[in-house]
């Protein structure tokens, strides 16, 4: 197992330079990727190429760009010209984003997004090969049939003919389909003691394209907080965990809220959406459990983290990406080398 780091996007208490920085320390500390995030403000790909200029080994990634945010073939363009500025660092992060964002941002609807999502991948895979894009699909037609345009195909040589893909997947389906199509998943609430149902639905994916699990990346996004009292610590995690079971989503369609669900706690679940979508976001927040937090996140000090290290390595993950929950830089960068040190003593670094 190997140690990431997850970036998220820009927020009005974080800054380019802090990011910059935790990427480079993360490059210095041998982690093997930095991930950048999108929703409906600053964008992934202008933030990676940013931070690829000015690290060394370090892979970046996109957790994620957004399907609906963008054409197959410009995807494609976006990731060849990094992975070439990078030096061949690049991994291709998707995801469908949600309902919300997706029809109220881009206007995009968000119906069927399984089909939509295989012919996208079809289309940027054939595009970053240098084949000339010509697609007859349910959701996309290349060239556009009644016009002027041609099969084109990329107009320069990237580095590779082919960029990892991840996708970011919940549901059962969603699951399957990324073990079935793409090199990597990007999970979110990943707990090892739930990981091998979610686990299955990857393999029966993979089994659909005569691949087995080995050499496909399974890499959680996984809230860290290091200190001696792990209760204190998730309380910096409440509010995260509120914000995606409770309010990512209407009360019909939260696939956060499902997953919780799915992983035994349903009554929870919509207590926390019943209190956040009625705008109690502070009682949402201390309604959700502590056992929840506590499975899902790297708490405490660092002999428990390499602890749960060992638990996340057991379960299949790969690539152990961090999300951290810190004051400052200089903390953020200090829970950096906490987290190599305690890699290192779990003894299950790659």
């Amino acid at each position: 197992m190997r140690l990431g780091l997850s970036l998220g996007y820009q927020t009005a208490w974080s800054t380019p330079a802090d990011h910059l920085a935790l990427a480079q320390e993360a490059d210095r500390l041998g982690y093997s990727v930095v991930w950048a995030a999108e929703a409906y403000g600053s964008d992934s790909p202008s933030m990676l190429a940013w931070i690829a200029g000015q690290t060394e080994r370090i892979d970046v990634g996109s957790a994620v760009m957004q399907i609906p945010a963008r054409t197959p073939a410009a995807t494609a363009m976006t990731a060849t010209t990094i992975d070439t500025l990078s030096g061949g660092r690049f991994r291709l992060g998707l995801g469908v984003s949600g309902p919300q964002v997706s029809e109220g941002w881009h206007g995009v609807r968000f119906a069927k997004p399984l089909g939509r999502t295989r012919e996208y991948v079809d289309i940027v895979k054939m595009a970053i090969a240098r084949k000339p894009v010509a697609y007859d699909g349910e959701h996309y037609t290349l060239p556009l049939p009644d016009g002027p345009g041609k099969a084109l195909r990329l107009g320069f040589h990237p580095p590779r003919p082919e960029i990892p893909i991840y996708l970011a997947a919940v549901g059962p389906k969603n699951l399957e389909l990324a073990g079935e199509i793409a090199d990597g998943w990007l999970a979110i609430f990943y707990a090892p003691e739930y990981a091998a149902e979610q686990l299955a639905s990857i393999s029966a994916g993979r089994a659909r394209a005569g691949k087995e699990l080995a050499g496909f990346d399974v890499v959680p996004s996984v809230p860290v907080v290091v200190g001696d009292d792990v209760a204190s610590c998730a309380e910096l995690v409440r509010w995260y965990a509120a914000l995606y079971v409770g309010g990512m989503g209407s009360r019909k369609q939260n696939f956060y809220n499902q997953l919780a669900t799915r992983m035994g706690y349903g009554d929870a679940a919509r207590e926390v959406q019943d209190l956040y979508l009625d705008h109690k976001q502070r009682e949402a927040a201390a309604a959700v459990p502590m056992e929840f937090i506590d499975r899902t996140s790297l708490l405490g000090p660092k002999e428990r983290i390499a602890e749960r290290m060992r638990e996340y390595a057991a379960a299949g993950v790969t690539t152990l990406s961090l999300t951290m929950f810190v004051a400052d830089r200089d903390s953020g960068i200090a829970t950096l080398r906490t987290c190599a040190e305690a890699l290192e003593l779990a003894g299950v670094g790659d």
